[in-house]
Parts: C-alpha cells; structure tokens; sequence
C-alpha cells in the first residue's frame, strides 16, 4: 500500500449520480409570431430596397408592415378580399 492512498483517496472527485432532468420538448426554430405562416421571398433592385427601407424609418414601420399594405392593395385591385396582415 503506498503511503498516498489515503490522499489520493481525499482527492477524487466524489461522484454521485446525477438525476437525469427532463428535456424540454424540440422547439421548431421559429418565434411564436411565426408559427402557421409562411415566408414570401422576392428578389429586387437595390435602389427598392433602401427606397422601401426609408419609407419604413419615416413612417417608424417595418418593411413587413409594409409589404402587407401592398399586398392588400393589391388583392383589392384585383377584387380578392384583403388579409389585412402586419
């Protein structure tokens, strides 16, 4: 028997099994404003863009916001009821 064993002893980490703790359920990645909707992508000029960009700083909106005005416009012109969606 070494004459350390007893320090070696008081040296180990204690290990006591550790109650395993319940997962929380998979979250899909998405925020909760985004749940049941679906993206509309589209690709434009960069002078759009940053026109689009200044309308929504001025009118303290978002580009969101205003796309929904857009496309309600739109399906209004087009006799569609509108979503009314921001």
């Amino acid at each position: 028997m070494s004459r350390f064993a007893g320090l070696a002893d008081e040296l180990a980490p204690k290990t006591q099994p550790t109650p395993v703790a319940e997962q929380a359920p998979a979250s899909t990645g998405r925020r909760p404003a985004r749940e049941g909707k679906k993206g509309i992508l589209g690709y434009f000029s960069p002078e759009l863009s940053r026109t689009l960009n200044i309308i929504a700083a001025e009118e303290g909106t978002s580009l969101q916001a205003l796309m929904g005005e857009a496309f309600d416009l739109l399906l209004r012109s087009r006799g569609k009821h509108p979503f009314g969606e921001r």
